[in-house]
């Protein structure tokens, strides 16, 4: 079976006063027609520069030293930026965490919208308006014609990141990245966004990444969920599965944070231990076993891919020979 995406071994590393880091290591992961993959882990595991390194966009510093990433069999890290060009906003297209910083404070939010459909599609200035106006009215938006006068910095933060999602489906996208589209928004916003991006997944058929930090999110979302620590992937498993049969410490910890409607009086949230480390170059067996309740010896070494299952796979040698009582 061929992938809209895949990612193979990809290395990416930032270089600055104190020398080169490496933020992304050597992780693979594949993306379907129609998929929905969820990525989620914490603040400082690598999920946004991934998400980046795909898109071509990693700034001063940043670097994919290693491994392919191949959309529709092409692959993304061999293009010129004018190649990327045709392909970033027009089949591949990112949400951002933050839409006030995305979205140019200088220009009305129709004009930026147009922009992309005229760049992509071939569309006349009347054309391109009309289909703008459409979008806008599919994302929610009241009095569509009105917003495109605005600018970004006179919208909510709700609005404006719907404006975002608007102008991603601007121009049909084959394959949507979510950067963790619901910070800084309130809870009641944050599920009205959610649930908007799962509806327009469903109606147009279009492959997604979610990129997280709420495992909560990824149940109602996710066909297929990445489990992300230290710039690994450390666990992968359909979502169903994972919830159910979670074979990685790390990812029982996440779970375990999270109330469920299910939960008895006495139930009690845990907090994870420590903190992500900030460089982990020098790590050579699992990067959680510091914070791990039940670290042993033999995590000090590289730690491989352990099969539990059809589809299901993870990082955790304690696990693998039945360490852990589920």
């Amino acid at each position: 079976m061929s992938h809209l995406l895949e990612v193979n071994n990809l290395t990416t590393a930032f270089s600055g006063d104190y020398g080169t880091n490496i933020s992304v290591d050597h992780i693979h992961f594949n993306v379907n027609e129609g998929e929905v993959v969820c990525i989620v882990g914490e603040s400082g595991c690598g999920k946004s520069v991934t998400s980046l390194s795909i898109m071509g966009l990693l700034g001063r510093g940043g670097a994919v030293i290693d491994g392919s990433v191949l959309f529709d069999g092409k692959d993304l890290l061999k293009m010129t930026e004018k190649e990327l060009d045709q392909i970033r906003g027009n089949q591949i297209t990112m949400i951002f965490q933050d839409p006030l910083t995305s979205l140019n404070p200088v220009f009305t939010v129709g004009n930026q919208i147009t922009e992309s459909i005229r760049a992509h599609m071939h569309l006349s200035k009347e054309e391109a308006r009309k289909r703008a106006e459409g979008l806008l009215e599919r994302v929610g938006m009241p009095d569509p014609k009105g917003i495109m006068k605005k600018y970004p910095h006179t919208l909510s933060g709700g609005m404006r990141q719907r404006v975002m999602i608007a102008m991603a489906l601007s121009c049909n996208p084959r394959l949507l990245i979510a950067d963790e589209p619901t910070t800084a928004l309130d809870v009641t916003i944050q599920a009205q966004i959610m649930e908007l991006l799962r509806e327009l997944q469903k109606e147009t058929g279009m492959s997604m990444i979610l990129i997280t930090h709420d495992i909560g999110l990824v149940a109602n979302m996710a066909d297929r969920v990445l489990v992300m620590y230290a710039g690994q992937i450390i666990e992968e498993a359909p979502v169903a599965e994972l919830f159910k049969n979670p074979r990685h410490p790390y990812t029982r910890a996440l779970l375990d944070t999270v109330p469920t409607i299910r939960d008895g009086a006495d139930r009690q949230l845990t907090a994870i231990p420590g903190i992500v480390p900030d460089s982990y170059d020098d790590i050579k067996g699992c990067r959680f076993a510091e914070r791990c309740k039940y670290r042993r010896p033999e995590c000090d070494n590289s730690q491989p891919d352990y099969e539990f299952g059809i589809h299901h796979h993870a990082k955790c040698v304690v696990m693998k020979e039945g360490g852990i009582q589920v």
